[in-house]
């Protein structure tokens, strides 16, 4: 009973590691799981458990992304990462939350696994060179490289995910009128000259199989959604996902749609939509008890 208690202390750490190094919800929960199995049939005592576990769960989660690679680049179409729901609970993801928005995991597919692991304790757990070196099993000097080459890789980009916007919920709020109304002229108004709309439909959701650049081409899009024959029976509202004002989309009461803006001097830069109903399903079960 101690053991359990034991590990489910961590747990939250323990997910919160491991959703930022996969980007994937599902994939976050068997990687704990397994942890959890590990640690039950460990052969002797552990000083440290926290320690223990971290390195447990960070080297399981270089074994996947090696894997996960392969399996992204045979993908349907744009692969973005599962939406977590963050309002609810202030320490599910536990430490910085900026750490968990879709930009930011989306970012991170550049650095290799070693890179991203150093980077993701380092940045989003405080943990010192020494501690991630420990945890990968390489010497110091070898996760500061590995901390500097992921920085490198990153660039001026990381810097866009320091700040929530405060005024999300309201730009947010015009974006939804906007296109329910069909208003090419409204949306344009609110994204940028730049604007992206990146769609996961995975092959088994109707979604645009290439992103989709520029303002005007971004607003007609969106304005086209009002005129779908799926329209009438949508539901749109609001939610805190990934430390953003995102907008869930219920149709006949089941979630079929998320869409992230990214927000970047009171203008929407990015839209990433996520429609793969397999990526939809940690989601669900986050929502449930608010049902």
């Amino acid at each position: 009973m101690i053991e359990v208690v034991e590990f489910e202390q961590q747990r939250r750490r323990l997910f919160g590691i491991a959703y930022r190094m996969l980007g994937e919800a599902s994939e976050a929960e068997d990687v704990v799981q397994d942890a959890y199995l590990r640690w039950r049939s460990r052969p002797a005592a552990v000083g440290t458990p926290a320690a223990w576990l971290t390195t447990v769960v960070t080297n399981l989660c270089i074994n996947r992304l090696t894997s996960a690679r392969a399996r992204r680049e045979r993908y349907v179409g744009p692969w973005l990462p599962e939406p977590v729901a963050t309002g609810n609970d202030p320490a599910e993801l536990m430490e910085r939350r900026d750490t968990v928005s879709l930009g930011f995991l989306v970012l991170l597919e550049k650095l290799t696994p070693p890179e991203r692991a150093v980077f993701v304790l380092r940045e989003a757990f405080d943990y010192t060179h020494r501690e991630s070196a420990e945890v990968l099993g390489v010497d110091e000097a070898n996760a500061r490289q590995l901390y500097h080459r992921a920085l490198a890789r990153l660039g001026e980009a990381r810097r866009r995910f320091d700040v929530r916007p405060a005024d999300g919920t309201k730009l947010v709020e015009r974006f939804i009128a906007a296109t329910v109304e069909g208003d090419v002229a409204g949306l344009e108004a609110i994204l940028t000259e730049d604007a992206a709309i990146w769609a996961d439909g995975g092959g088994k959701a109707i979604a645009a199989r290439e992103p989709i650049f520029g303002r005007s081409n971004a607003a007609h899009y969106l304005a086209g959604l009002a005129s779908s024959p799926r329209a009438p029976a949508a539901h749109l509202s609001v939610a805190d996902i990934n430390n953003a004002t995102a907008i869930l989309v219920h149709e006949s009461g089941d979630l079929t749609a998320v869409l992230i803006p990214e927000i970047h001097d009171g203008s929407i830069t990015t839209i990433r939509a996520i429609l793969n109903p397999d990526k939809l399903t940690y989601l669900r079960t986050q929502l449930q008890p608010l049902a």
